[in-house]
């Protein structure tokens, strides 16, 4: 069951920028009041700024989601002043392209670190309130990037599956008290975080359209919310392939 403005507020991570940005005020727009979470305060302040206008209203919270701390003082904040929280949406993640040759550790780490152990702590600290409430929504954005090995994305593809499995896991225990659980699997969207990249991003999705894409599919309540559908309906097929042909096929795509 999908919930509405009128059972609380939302909480999204990762809301500085892209993606969540996007969906932050979209959802404004759709008159929710928005707590918006992230480690760049004056962006938040930008954003609440210019969700003014609309029926609902976004505050700042600013964050960092490596922080279990912070994190739960967020949470508490939050629904001390403004109500419960109703729908968490779990965003907040970063990409840093390698391979092999330029494998270290400690940034393996780091991107573990924020994409899932980040995600998890915002989990600990939102889940016991919906769990008390027997209600709630969690969407936690993972990537078709979670579906399979691909080049050059070491720590984020295996962050990104981790976030898949987590879901699935998480649907078992949580749709028996209530609470709807979601994984949001994008390709790619335009962002601040893809105008770094500097490969050919196919099915290109701007982000007004992927925002409206993830509301519409918060709203549903399906377990994926996943786009654009060409890239998705090919991952998902080479999801299906033995590794004696997706490796030679990827790789030839790919170059390598």
């Amino acid at each position: 069951m999908t919930v509405s403005s009128t059972d609380g507020i939302a909480w999204i991570t990762g809301a500085s920028t892209g993606i969540g940005r996007g969906v932050a005020l979209r959802m404004a727009r759709d008159g929710w009041t928005v707590v918006a979470s992230a480690r760049r305060g004056d962006l938040l302040d930008t954003l609440a700024e210019e969700a003014q206008p609309l029926p609902g209203r976004i505050i700042p919270a600013p964050c960092d989601i490596t922080d279990l701390d912070a994190v739960k003082a967020v949470v508490a904040s939050a629904e001390a002043e403004h109500g419960p929280i109703a729908l968490a949406m779990l965003n907040a993640g970063t990409f840093k392209p390698e391979s092999a040759r330029s494998l270290d550790s400690r940034v393996f780490a780091d991107v573990i670190d924020l994409n899932l152990n980040g995600t998890v702590r915002c989990l600990e600290a939102v889940l016991p309130g919906m769990v008390d409430r027997q209600r709630g929504q969690i969407a936690i954005v993972s990537s078709v990037a979670g579906y399979r090995g691909l080049p050059s994305s070491l720590s984020y593809g295996a962050s990104k599956a981790a976030l898949i499995n987590l879901c699935e896991a998480l649907r078992f225990d949580l749709k028996r008290l209530g609470i709807t659980v979601q994984v949001i699997n994008p390709g790619f969207v335009r962002t601040p975080l893809t105008d770094k990249n500097t490969f050919p991003m196919p099915f290109l999705v701007e982000l007004d359209a992927a925002a409206d894409k993830i509301v519409r599919g918060l709203s549903r309540g399906a377990f994926e919310i996943a786009f654009p559908l060409p890239m998705v309906l090919m991952l998902k097929t080479l999801r299906l392939l033995p590794y004696w042909l997706y490796f030679p096929l990827v790789g030839r795509r790919t170059k390598r």
